[in-house]
């Protein structure tokens, strides 16, 4: 192979050379590598599910418990605030104990919780499962992107990561769809149980899956365990005709990352301007995201005048929930759009150009959903979708996306676990934050100055996304290592 391939990257990217020593394409990917890329997307599908359903479930809960505003912003931001903790927890855990263990805990903890949930005899109960459950999806965070990344070849690294990605806005739909159907069928108050019981089955058969997959090559070499590296090389490299015929590591060139313990090694170096790149445009994307999200139905409810002051009956509260259900389904439509955009252009345009595009769309967006609510009749509707459309779409092609994309890059080996949930958690205080407040500050100050405050925090981020760039398209992950002060 050469000198640069007795690595675990060498191996991963090698490209096989017929007699003469022409290229005979890239191989495709083994039987390994793909089941590692669908375990992982399960994961973001269902975060995508749960979190998103919420919009649905909420109104119901309300109604159920009786809820006040703030009330309302626990149940939203429960799940989030779960997220927040377990993604710096668990991802800190990945680097100490293997990806692979991680990868499989937070899926069975998702799944402890979620039935947990299903059967909630109470309202603090309740927050306490959906913190559970964030609590595992965060882990999911970094841990995902990490087995992903270390087990494929450098070069479908962006589209692979992402496409996994992706399927959050597969689980928002899905989440939203479900939502509607149960409810369409079972017109009560007590349907919102039903809807989160229907990914129990599902996520038990991810735990199971998980439980086949290899270790990451490249954590078993940089925790010396050699001789489990080779094999979990070969395990994961195992195809017909078999190439590499043989594989023989050794170790990686010595790395020059950050020697500090804790999160004292994230703000070393250069280390500090990839903490700075990864987690501070994550934060700030995260401020519309969530809120934009999982409050669509009741922003449409609002602005449309779906939505009364006093309610009249619970049927009145379903049928009304029902309504702005369908119309926030068509508009997650979007999220999957803007999705399968960031999956083409990540590796051609590259993760900072499309971050920075996606900012300024988010913005424009925003500002025609804001110019909306001073019309009337068609054209509010019209513009008020519009807005939240381009937002949609813009939001996953470019900041959603791509922040995940460059939090797991930007880190070198040894701590790219823990940057990652670092990364993960601070964006999560922003969605934690933005949706405890958004159901107050919605009545407080209205819709015309929350959406105000959110096109500034989108412009910020496209700011201070160019101000700290550090562009990873096409840049392996060793490279990433041996750059790393």
């Amino acid at each position: 192979m050469g000198e640069r391939g007795g690595t675990v990257r060498g191996y991963l990217d090698e490209t096989p050379v017929w007699a003469d020593g022409t290229p005979a394409g890239d191989p495709p990917l083994t039987a390994m590598q793909k089941r590692i890329w669908v375990l992982a997307a399960a994961g973001k599908f269902f975060e995508g599910l749960v979190v998103f359903m919420t919009g649905v479930t909420l109104p119901l809960i309300h109604q159920e418990y009786a809820l006040s505003a703030v009330e309302n912003g626990m149940v939203g931001a429960a799940t989030l605030f779960g997220i927040l903790i377990g993604a710096s927890a668990l991802g800190d855990l990945a680097d100490r104990f293997g990806r692979k263990t991680v990868f499989i805990a937070e899926m069975a903890l998702f799944c402890l919780f979620l039935v947990a949930l299903t059967f909630s005899p109470g309202f603090g109960w309740l927050v306490f499962f959906l913190f559970g459950i964030g609590v595992a999806l965060g882990g999911d965070y970094p841990t995902a992107h990490l087995i992903i990344s270390e087990s494929i070849p450098s070069r479908a690294r962006g589209r692979l990561v992402l496409g996994a990605f992706g399927c959050q806005a597969l689980g928002a739909l899905a989440g939203t769809g479900i939502g509607y159907l149960i409810l369409s069928g079972m017109p009560e108050i007590g349907a919102w149980r039903w809807m989160y019981a229907t990914a129990i089955v599902p996520a038990l058969i991810v735990v199971i899956g998980r439980l086949a997959i290899t270790e990451s090559p490249a954590w078993l070499l940089l925790r010396g365990r050699h001789d489990e590296a080779e094999r979990a090389t070969r395990r994961l490299l195992r195809r017909r005709p078999q190439y590499p015929g043989t594989i023989t590591l050794r170790q990686a060139p010595p790395l020059h990352g950050p020697a500090e313990s804790g999160i004292r090694a994230l703000f070393r170096g250069r280390t500090r301007r990839a903490t700075v790149l990864a987690a501070v445009p994550w934060f700030l994307q995260d401020l519309g995201t969530y809120g934009i999200g999982i409050f669509t139905p009741t922003i449409l409810a609002l602005s449309l005048g779906l939505s009364r002051e006093h309610t009249s009956s619970i049927s009145d509260v379903i049928a009304r929930d029902i309504q702005a259900a369908q119309g926030a389904a068509f508009l997650d439509l979007l999220l999957i759009a803007g999705m399968l955009a960031a999956i083409f252009l990540a590796d051609r345009v590259g993760r900072i150009r499309l971050q920075v595009a996606g900012f300024v769309g988010c913005a424009a967006g925003l500002l025609l959903a804001a110019v909306s609510t001073h019309l009337g009749g068609t054209g509010q509707t019209v513009l008020l979708f519009a807005g939240f459309m381009l937002f949609n779409f813009m939001t996953n092609m470019g900041p959603n996306a791509q922040t995940y994309l460059i939090a797991g890059e930007v880190f070198p080996t040894q701590v790219r676990g823990r940057g990652a949930g670092f990364a993960a958690s601070f964006a999560k205080i922003g969605a934690v934050a933005t949706v405890f407040l958004f159901p107050i500050l919605l009545h407080g100050i209205g819709t015309d100055l929350l959406l105000a405050i959110l096109i500034g925090t989108s412009l910020l981020g496209a700011w201070v996304t160019w101000r700290f760039r550090i562009e990873t398209t096409g840049v392996s992950l060793e490279t990433m290592d041996r750059h790393a002060d």
